[in-house]
């Protein structure tokens, strides 16, 4: 099932408080990128994000999901409710996510 661009717009009004929240749709689901670094993504109408120690740290009683078949896990979101707690989530996880590979040149 294909993620909603009504949940995608719901889940960006709430990072709204973060600058430089950007995202790429991909096969009807949406990946999510904090200051150009994915931190996670929109899956089946669930947020899920990539399991970082500081996520895991922020979230101890998180569940591990897969985005889709073959992938590896991430962590569900729960609390997309909470403002507050999801601009602290990204700010707490940006440090420890992968920069962007440079592009190859043609």
């Amino acid at each position: 099932m294909a993620s909603s661009k009504e949940y995608l717009k719901f889940i960006l009004e709430q990072l709204s408080d973060l600058e430089e929240i950007s995202y790429r749709s991909m096969m009807g689901e949406f990946i999510i990128y904090y200051r150009g670094r994915i931190v996670g993504g929109i899956y089946d109408n669930r947020l899920l994000v990539k399991p970082v120690k500081a996520a895991i740290s922020y979230m101890p009683t998180a569940q591990y999901e897969l985005p889709y078949e073959g992938a590896k896990e991430m962590l569900l979101v729960d609390e997309v409710d909470n403002k507050e707690f999801l601009t602290g989530l990204f700010h707490a996880m940006y440090e420890e996510l992968p920069a962007p590979k440079p592009k190859k040149k043609k």
